[in-house]
């Protein structure tokens, strides 16, 4: 079985990411792109579904006592993890360089004291470890290589000692070997089309360098003069990672299927772009500092988004198609035996009335940081907001992408306001054109009837949607988009209501699963984002103090380098969900700035 979520770690050259864990394993890895099959995928099964193991022999073995430390290299992607065993001691540097046009893995070992006997595992599954490779040793410029190939994918294992595979179809490649103090070996694994010749090996020393150079440069421009400083370096850092470096798109998390539930049905696929994660996302960034990226972003989206736009989806891949179809891997047996394991993600064909409200959101920051709106981006902005004025009344599937029945989300509604006051800001503020008055117009009619239908009056709450009196955690973000002043009685009043209905060992779910509004069965933990917005509204509402431990705890739930999932245990006490989330990591970012 994987370890606990909360013992991984990633690294990623910006086209696709790894989970490492505490034990040396490579447990997750899709090649050459983030929603590629994934060739290890021990994280949703076992060893035989793929994995790339280097760590002490005694860790797997328990036969002696081993200590397990990690951290990030500085401010990079660069994973140090050192193993302390009863004769010696190991660092073990794991990274994906940057910058070199390549899918590369390298991971380079150091003994620092004594000798270490040493696993070695590389066990390649292609297809989600649906498929096991032809496998042969090569030799490429004269260095003796390990090859494994199987349709469209080869992957190629060099090093200085090589696990011994002999030729053929064979499910383990394996190997021990002793290290001893002074000793240094370094290992990669390289991915090409199978059609394509092996590439020559890359200069390790000069790589490793570059990367770590690359990250240096890059996060000196992140505000230091924030709460959590530290913590909000890490969340950013993470969000470069998963921020596609060619195409710009930005993806909502590197896993599939981690569950929300143990044992449970609600595992998604968040390998994809969504329009709403993105645009928070580069939210983000935008007030961090980092305009580039909101640059590249915006670029994707125009891309994306191009066409009609009656045919706007919330999500799309990397590189900004739009078939996502679901389907599941029966083979797998899922994290935690969490059924069914799925990819692809069939939420792409609903409607969700909200997005466009957060993509203006992000486009109207642009513009304040300076950022050069072309006659292109703003045409497609006024079509979409043009396209939303048709349609706005209409019922959607919300933020949580609702599985049960379309309604009219609080929320959603809120954002459709959003939507048009941006656009009218546009106008107003910059003096782009558009039909400025019916903007206006329905801004206003939005407004009233949020008033008029979304909120209880009664118990002094807004609510999830209109036909209820349940509430939901998105109900948070009303003051943070300036719907309504933080100090208002209606929105204190639902920051009461959210408290006294979600709130579970001290943090926020999103909903009452039990009221039956997502159509699913089994239940879900806290949402992490979810209580980081409890931290920004009740920052917005000067209840300082509260924030500020809030936002303590929250922290103190980050894993020993930093990395957050999508929701926590606190019965048990660990981590759930797809990992790491850039949700939970972006309103971190957002809840840091809000305390200051």
């Amino acid at each position: 079985m994987a370890l606990p979520i909360e013992d991984y770690a990633l690294i990623g050259d910006r086209g696709t990411a790894a989970l490492v864990g505490r034990d040396g394993s490579i447990d997750w890895l899709c090649l050459p792109r983030f929603d590629s099959p994934a060739c290890f995928a021990a994280l949703l099964g076992t060893p035989e579904h793929g994995r790339w193991l280097l760590a002490p022999a005694a860790l797997a073995s328990d036969t002696e006592s081993v200590s397990v430390s990690r951290r990030y290299v500085g401010p990079s992607s660069m994973l140090e993890t050192t193993f302390t065993t009863e004769s010696g001691e190991v660092v073990l540097l794991d990274l994906m360089p940057s910058g070199d046009g390549r899918a590369d893995v390298v991971r380079r070992l150091r003994c620092t004291r004594g000798t270490v006997r040493m696993q070695h595992d590389w066990a390649v599954r292609f297809d989600y470890g649906n498929v096991t490779p032809w496998v042969s040793r090569e030799k490429v410029a004269d260095q003796e290589v390990i090859v494994a190939i199987a349709g469209p994918d080869k992957l190629m294992l060099r090093g200085p000692r090589l696990p011994h595979p002999g030729n053929g179809h064979r499910r383990h490649h394996t190997d021990e070997f002793d290290v001893s103090e002074g000793e240094e070996l370094t290992f990669s694994t390289t991915w090409v089309h199978s059609w394509h010749e092996l590439p020559p090996p890359i200069g390790f020393d000069e790589r490793i360098a570059a990367t770590l150079r690359d990250h240096e440069e890059w996060s000196d421009h992140c505000d230091a003069d924030l709460p959590h400083a530290d913590l909000v370096r890490r969340s950013l850092v993470t969000l470069r990672l998963m921020t596609h470096a060619e195409t710009g798109g930005i993806v909502a998390a590197p896993t599939t299927s981690l569950p929300e539930h143990f044992g449970g049905e609600r595992n998604w696929d968040y390998r994809f772009c969504w329009l709403r994660d993105a645009a928070l996302t580069l939210e983000s960034l935008l007030v961090a500092g980092f305009a580039n990226e909101a640059r590249e972003w915006r670029d994707w989206l125009l891309r994306a988004v191009a066409g009609d736009p009656h045919d706007l989806q919330i999500m799309y891949t990397v590189d900004g198609a739009r078939q996502l179809p679901e389907r599941e891997l029966d083979h797998l047996p899922g994290y935690a035996d969490s059924r069914p394991v799925r990819i692809g993600n069939g939420a792409a064909g609903q409607r969700q009335n909200d997005v466009l409200g957060e993509v203006m959101i992000a486009l109207e920051l642009s513009r304040a940081a300076g950022i050069e709106e072309s006659a292109q981006s703003w045409a497609m902005q006024r079509a979409l907001v043009e396209e939303l004025a048709e349609h706005w009344d209409r019922p959607d599937h919300g933020l949580w992408e609702i599985r049960g029945p379309a309604r009219h989300f609080t929320h959603s509604r809120v954002m459709v306001w959003v939507a048009f006051d941006r656009a009218v800001r546009a106008v107003e503020d910059h003096g782009f054109p558009g039909p400025v008055e019916q903007w206006r117009e329905l801004r206003d009619r939005v407004r009233e009837e949020v008033l008029d239908r979304g909120y209880d009056a009664s118990r002094g709450t807004f609510t999830q949607h209109y036909d209820t009196n349940e509430v939901d955690a998105s109900l948070l973000t009303i003051p943070l988009v300036g719907f309504l002043p933080a100090d208002d009685p209606r929105v204190l009043g639902t920051i009461r209501a959210v408290q006294e209905d979600l709130m579970r060992g001290g943090l926020l779910l999103r909903y009452r699963t039990e009221s039956g509004v997502d159509g699913l069965h089994g239940d879900e933990h806290p949402f992490l984002a979810c209580s980081f917005w409890l931290v920004s509204a009740y920052a917005a509402a000067g209840l300082q103090e509260e924030a500020e431990e809030l936002m303590g705890r929250l922290c103190g739930l980050a894993n020993d380098v930093g990395l957050l999932s999508e929701e926590y245990d606190v019965v048990n006490g660990r981590m759930a969900g797809n990992f790491p989330q850039a949700f939970s990591h972006l309103t971190l970012v957002q809840a840091a700035l809000a305390l200051r």
